[in-house]
């Protein structure tokens, strides 16, 4: 029998094709199993805020800012209605078109528009970023209209800061402006990106007060972003309304008389320290400041040479000029270095140390002694006493009236000014003191520095025959302000005090402030803007020649109610400029207040 042959297929090719599959397989199996463990287990929580977040949408409801009234309730900021719009990053399909899209619906820069999402790219997902704002009823309606095809879009109400009044006490009142980042890790109540906060003024020293605390809306959306449910909603309460102690008619007044000048007002009541008027131009409209600026339109208005954000009244620093000779006049009598009655022939200049020095009436005024020293201020009597007195007790009573120092008032940025004396020209500049800047000093000249806002608590010191006020502007601030008494006996005061009412009722410098039957009380001053040589050199230039021009005075002469103080720059003469404007606000305040 024939052995039979076996035959067989050879299938080791089939399975290492069948075990490469298998492989295959289960790497994707793996792989999806792991991916699906990274999803459920890993990054469950970013999932699930992100799914809660396409769903649940949480809206902020700011609060109303407080409003700001003079002491009458006349409003001098307040709140209206408007709109903003802003963006949720993570609803675009693709970021660079809805850029594209969003920029030419809403007329904006792709630039700025672009420079905005940036600036909060840190914020959580799902966080709106405003865009745009201040929108008026066209501007939502356009948006409203096309809002399916811009799901990565919201429109919110907001109430929006006005000053009805525009300029009007805007040194005071400041403006709002975004807050920065570091103010928000400054904050102690919770703040939000592109919030605007107070950042000068009564907005920036109340900010607490006034700006209230917001409201949340939990609410559901679709898949559109459109609004189908409310799950819980907390309300926002408004801010406090703040009273201040400025008279509307006052305020407006001072603002009148320095348009087109530049310098600055201020009116205080020196029985209290109460702030009736503190006005200072050029100005501004913190109107502008709501919509925000572009750097562009920031730096523009910071390279302004006017200068109209720098509040003068506060912070503008100016030799006092001969209104410093008040302060003279009660060094000398309280020091006794002289008696009111002791004499000095003025016939217009004189050599002190051998260097001339000149009065500013260059046909001089013969014999004169303090009181018509400061009627008349004569420069040679104040020369002639400061000489006796020497820079350090100079120093000591423009100190204990007040100069070189803070007043106090409630608002941010306030400059305290410079009392010189050798230890300060020691550290300074390094050089020591000599005997004839004593005698530019004893009339207010040299770096002697004082802001309009410290002439006009030093003139309350007189007014009040030595009791000092703090001067304020929140009407209703629980702390009281603070008084003191200077160690100087009223009898002197009393003596400067008649030179002042000479001053502008018997036809002295000030004659021009005087109201009849008010009793004012004044003393006016220049002050050298450029030394005399350098006036000549520049004898075609006459902004530059010409001195400031201080008023400073109050009235009654008895039981004063109300001290003016007023600067203007490059005005000329105080008597000839700076007391009239005063005389105006004096008349003003008579009639409102008929006794």
């Amino acid at each position: 029998m024939k052995k039979e042959k076996k035959i067989y297929e050879d299938l080791t090719p089939i399975q290492n094709k069948a075990q490469i599959t298998f492989i295959l397989v289960g790497t994707i199996f793996l792989f999806l199993l792991f991916f699906f463990w990274k999803i459920q287990i890993l990054d469950h929580n970013k999932f699930w805020r992100q799914s809660e977040a396409n769903r649940i949408r949480e809206i902020i409801l700011p609060p109303q800012r407080g409003l700001i009234e003079d002491r009458n309730g006349i409003i001098l900021a307040t709140n209206i209605a408007s709109f903003q719009i802003s963006i949720i990053r993570e609803n675009c399909q693709d970021i660079e078109q809805s850029y594209q899209k969003i920029s030419r619906l809403l007329g904006l820069e792709l630039s700025v528009l672009r420079e905005r999402i940036e600036k909060y790219k840190f914020l959580p997902m799902f966080q709106p970023i405003v865009i745009m704002d201040n929108l008026d009823v066209n501007e939502v309606s356009r948006v409203k209209a096309r809002q399916a095809e811009f799901p990565e879009l919201i429109i919110q109400s907001e109430p929006k800061r006005n000053y009805p009044y525009e300029a009007l006490a805007a040194h005071v009142l400041g403006y709002l402006q975004e807050i920065s980042q570091e103010e928000i890790r400054q904050s102690i109540s919770q703040r939000r990106p592109g919030d605007l906060v107070g950042k000068t003024g009564i907005e920036k020293e109340y900010e607490s007060l006034l700006v209230g605390k917001e409201g949340r809306v939990l609410e559901i959306a679709d898949s559109l972003g459109r609004r189908v449910g409310e799950i819980s909603r907390v309300g926002s309460y408004p801010g406090r309304d703040i009273r201040l102690t400025l008279d509307f008619a006052l305020q407006r007044k001072a603002e009148e008389l320095l348009e087109g000048r530049e310098g600055a007002v201020v009116v205080l009541d020196p029985r209290t320290g109460e702030i009736l008027a503190l006005a200072s131009f050029p100005t501004f409209d913190p109107n502008k400041f709501i919509s925000r600026f572009s750097p562009e339109e920031w730096l523009n208005l910071l390279r302004d040479p006017d200068f109209p954000l720098e509040n003068r009244a506060i912070r503008g620093l100016y030799a006092p000029g001969s209104i410093f000779k008040l302060a003279m006049s009660l060094g000398v009598l309280d020091s006794q270095v002289v008696s009111e009655w002791k004499t000095y022939y003025c016939t217009g200049s004189t050599r002190i140390y051998g260097h001339p020095f000149a009065c500013w009436f260059k046909g001089g005024h013969g014999s004169v002694n303090l009181i018509n020293g400061i009627k008349n201020s004569c420069n040679i009597y104040f020369y002639q006493v400061g000489k006796l007195m020497g820079i350090e007790e100079i120093a000591k009573y423009a100190r204990m009236l007040g100069l070189g120092s803070l007043t106090g008032i409630d608002l941010p940025g306030e400059k305290e000014g410079l009392v010189p004396d050798p230890d300060w020209k020691r550290k300074v500049r390094n050089e020591p003191w000599y005997p004839g800047e004593t005698i530019s000093v004893s009339i207010g000249q040299g770096p002697i520095q004082v802001t309009p806002l410290q002439i006009a608590a030093y003139t309350a010191l007189f007014a009040n025959r030595g009791k000092s006020v703090s001067p304020y502007l929140y009407k209703n601030k629980s702390v009281p302000t603070s008084e003191g008494q200077a160690d100087i006996q009223e009898s002197i005061f009393e003596k400067v005090i008649t030179g002042m009412w000479k001053s502008a009722n018997e036809g002295g410098t000030g004659r021009a402030a005087s109201v009849q039957g008010f009793d004012v009380c004044s003393k006016t001053g220049s002050t050298q803007v450029v030394s005399t040589a350098t006036a000549k050199k520049l004898g075609e230039r006459e902004k530059i020649i010409k001195t400031h021009s201080w008023f400073t005075g109050f009235a009654p002469r008895e039981n004063p109610e109300i001290v003016v103080t007023i600067i203007v720059e490059y005005g000329g003469m105080g008597g000839a400029t700076a007391a009239p404007l005063a005389g105006e606000i004096f008349r003003l305040y008579r009639e409102n207040h008929d006794r």
